[in-house]
């Protein structure tokens, strides 16, 4: 006679331990890496258009400057005088060389404003600078 118990056969499980471990790690990876960045829009200015104009790829942390159609200048939609922007725009440039930074003047500016910007630009140190214009609408006849 056979007095042993017979052992029931465990019933299979599965660990979830370390595939929440995977789970929570990818989280923190795409949470670390992903760039949030947003263009900074303002109402009141209209770009010009260009044949070639388009809207780039952001950079990260690209600075982005707006001018106004009366010559004012504003950065993360406050308004700056130019020393006051000299002094930010040259703190920026001593942390992050080669910072780049976009002008969106409105196609009514006047050139000596806009000129007038890029000059504090070149005082600060910064050098890589572009300008925002739109694309042309298409169909539309240009002379």
């Amino acid at each position: 006679m056979n007095f042993r118990k017979q052992k029931k056969a465990a019933l299979p499980t599965f660990n979830m331990t370390s595939m929440m471990d995977i789970i929570f790690l990818l989280l923190c990876f795409f949470v670390t890496t992903t760039v949030f960045s947003q263009w900074e829009y303002e109402v009141s200015i209209t770009l010009p258009t260009a044949q070639s104009g388009k809207i780039p790829d952001r950079l990260p942390g690209e600075i982005i400057l707006n001018i106004s159609r009366d010559g004012k200048v504003s950065l993360n939609q406050r308004e700056l005088d130019m020393d006051v922007l000299r002094e930010k725009l040259k703190k920026l440039s001593s942390y992050y060389p080669g910072q780049p930074v976009v002008l969106r003047a409105d196609k009514e500016t006047k050139y000596e404003d806009v000129m007038r910007v890029i000059d504090t630009c070149r005082q600060a140190d910064i050098w890589n600078f572009s300008m925002a214009t739109q694309e042309e609408e298409k169909g539309s006849a240009t002379e």
